[in-house]
């Protein structure tokens, strides 16, 4: 009898472990398994010049109620340059990352995001909220505070770094504030778009977290520091899983103001600039205001965010989605909203005080690549001199990429780094002629049919 008690204990426990171990919080993470290290471009150079510090996440610890991710905050995609005069460099970030394991409902009064980190991508990469530290003083009659010299501003028409700090992000969309790389909207290429907004992609490569992809749900790019998962901008039509892959919008809308003297619930605040060509709407994020559109399952709250099914969460949860337009354009407010939904426990910590295991990612595919479901742009075709590989979706684990002739030898080789999304292939000493190009995650094949014609 009491071997069977004891038994069946082990069970559980071993049941619990495994339940516990699937859980996205754990094994979302891009994990730095063949010691990629970060790449940065100069401006005016479209070579990457290798920097020291590894990329993405480097270990992911769990405990009972939490999950530690160690990181660099060092993308596997090349950063900069920065064309705004921005001379930081990305640099390590030796940061630890607390998580909660089973996020929970702030039934409270919501809790305000904050200047800066507001959640981690995948790859170990800080996300910020909207704002750029900089906004408007009334006393001055200019704007201030962030990376503008003279008195700060008084905090209530706050400049929104997405359209102020354009210039400044790279390819990616990104940027470092003292060398902290981080994200303030979706963390796919500007090339990508169907809207060009930035021409910063035109000598660098059109890479990023992940590439938009219109026919299948968004991969899970992060976690908000209330726990609750960060997915792409597409995502199921219905929030039981039906209806098809839809463009998950933002509930929010610019205000019809041609005057800044109230916020959108109708309280009176310090005035703000005139609408103008200099301060137009959108400029600041108090420009912007909720609408409840009932009824349609694809529009988000205020946080932007639903309760919803996802891939990784068949059974249903609370997700925020890094919301564009229909041009593809980051769309306020990028990510979350002014407020989480969930009761904000994560936090940056300088030590890890529990009991903990680490989990080790044995996977060896990225749960993407299928023939069914896998999708890559392979350009420009016929190709003279290069054949450009872009993997849509987010590339967790890396990808080989061969190149075939028809008789079966092997040509070329090359590869995507996991957190990366494109690869080039160099093909001028290659003879004109129809090859194979074979992409393999280390479990699953997919061939495409490429020409080489000059």
């Amino acid at each position: 009898m009491k071997k069977s008690l004891f038994l069946s204990f082990s069970l559980c426990l071993t049941f619990l472990a495994e339940a516990q171990v699937s859980n996205p919080a754990i094994t979302g993470w891009i994990q730095n398994k063949t010691g990629l290290k970060g790449r940065h471009y100069v401006q005016g150079n479209s070579t990457a010049i290798n920097d020291a510090d590894s990329a993405n996440v480097q270990t992911v610890y769990y405990s009972a109620t939490k999950v530690y991710i160690r990181t660099t905050g060092v993308p596997g995609y090349v950063t900069g340059p920065f064309l705004d005069g921005n001379k930081s460099l990305t640099t390590n970030q030796h940061a630890i990352f607390s998580f909660p394991l089973n996020p929970t409902q702030n039934t409270g009064t919501a809790t305000p995001v904050t200047m800066g980190n507001i959640g981690v991508f995948a790859n170990g990469v800080a996300l910020f909220d909207s704002r750029d530290g900089v906004s408007w003083n009334n006393t001055t009659m200019a704007e201030g505070g962030g990376p503008i010299q003279g008195p700060p501003g008084q905090n209530v028409w706050n400049r929104d770094a997405i359209v102020a700090e354009r210039a400044g992000f790279d390819c990616s969309k990104g940027h470092p504030a003292n060398g902290n790389y981080h994200h303030h909207q979706n963390p796919s290429a500007f090339k990508l778009d169907y809207n060009v907004l930035s021409t910063v992609c035109n000598l660098y490569d059109a890479d990023g977290l992940y590439a938009i992809d219109s026919l299948h749900h968004s991969p899970l790019i992060g976690f908000a520091y209330d726990g609750f998962p960060i997915y792409g901008a597409y995502g199921y039509a219905n929030a039981d899983g039906t209806g098809g892959i839809v463009r998950i919008k933002s509930g929010y809308q610019l205000r019809n103001i041609t005057s800044r003297t109230t916020y959108a619930n109708g309280t009176s605040v310090t005035p703000g600039p005139a609408v103008s060509t200099t301060y137009p709407l959108g400029h600041y994020k108090e420009d912007y205001e909720w609408i409840a559109h009932a009824g349609q399952a694809d529009y988000l709250d205020a946080h932007n965010g639903r309760f919803c099914v996802t891939p990784e969460y068949p059974n249903g949860t609370y997700c925020y989605f890094a919301t564009v337009d229909a041009n593809w354009n980051s769309a306020y407010p990028y990510v979350i909203g002014p407020t989480y939904y969930g009761v904000k426990t994560a936090a940056k910590v300088t030590s890890i005080t529990e009991p903990v295991t680490q989990y080790i990612d044995t996977t060896g595919a990225n749960g993407v690549i299928s023939p069914e479901s896998f999708s890559v742009n392979v350009f420009p075709v016929p190709t003279q001199d290069f054949v450009a590989v872009q993997f849509n979706g987010m590339n967790r684990h890396g990808i080989q990429i061969q190149l075939f002739d028809m008789k079966g030898s092997l040509v070329k080789v090359a590869s995507i780094a996991a957190g990366s999304t494109i690869s080039y292939i160099d093909v001028q000493t290659v003879y004109n002629g129809t090859y194979l190009l074979q992409l393999n995650d280390g479990v699953n094949t997919v061939t495409k049919r490429i020409v080489i014609a000059r």
